[in-house]
């Protein structure tokens, strides 16, 4: 603010140069007056910087595990050396995006704009799969092939797991970035989780 004049009481009898007379201003907005202070007041009584009020954007996205999508289902059956199918269930701006969200915090408004960058699952049996896509859906026209963009084909049954089912987990990775404020920048966002049990058998051959 412009320094009053030195004979102002606001210098509560300091020399101008020795200290400055800042605005003292209520969080509606309204001024109360000038104070002198010796040093700058502290950056935290500034307000939230666009980097925080980003973060209340992404609050504002209430963002959520996928749908998990597979096949053979959870309460079907799987093989053997039959491929599984991987996909995101209806995919949507709050389980794969991309949403976008704006939080204002007094002069600051910040848009922010988050994605899945990609989806790791968690196949059970101590393989990982990491997809930068939906998936697939699976469709009985499609027989025994492989999904084209996110499966997993297991080598040995269930048997040995507990309640003789492979759990299988699909992690979403998020990227957020936003601007605002003249400036911009990305955000970290924790990983969120959905799982299912699939149980996987031996093909049985009969010969008669």
């Amino acid at each position: 603010m412009p320094q009053p004049p030195a004979t102002s009481p606001e210098w509560e009898g300091h020399e101008p140069g020795d200290g400055a007379i800042y605005e003292c201003r209520l969080p509606s907005g309204g001024l109360l007056g000038g104070i002198w202070l010796a040093a700058p007041p502290d950056a935290a009584d500034a307000g939230p910087s666009p980097g925080e009020v980003a973060q209340v954007a992404v609050e504002r996205m209430n963002l959520r595990a996928i749908e998990i999508g597979i096949s053979p289902e959870p309460d079907g059956p799987g093989i053997v050396a039959l491929p599984t199918w991987l996909w995101v269930q209806n995919p949507g701006e709050q389980t794969f995006g991309p949403i976008t969200r704006t939080a204002s915090a007094g002069s600051v408004t910040v848009t922010a704009t988050a994605r899945v960058e990609r989806i790791v699952w968690d196949m059970g049996d101590g393989t990982q799969v990491v997809c930068t896509g939906p998936g697939t859906p699976y469709e009985p026209r499609f027989g025994r092939s492989e999904s084209p963009d996110c499966g997993h084909t297991y080598t040995r049954e269930s048997g040995h797991e507990p309640g003789q089912k492979y759990t299988v987990t699909a992690t979403s990775e998020w990227v957020v970035d936003w601007e605002g404020a003249g400036q911009s920048g990305s955000l970290d966002v924790d990983n969120l989780s959905r799982s299912v049990q699939v149980a996987v058998g031996e093909a049985q051959v009969l010969v008669n």
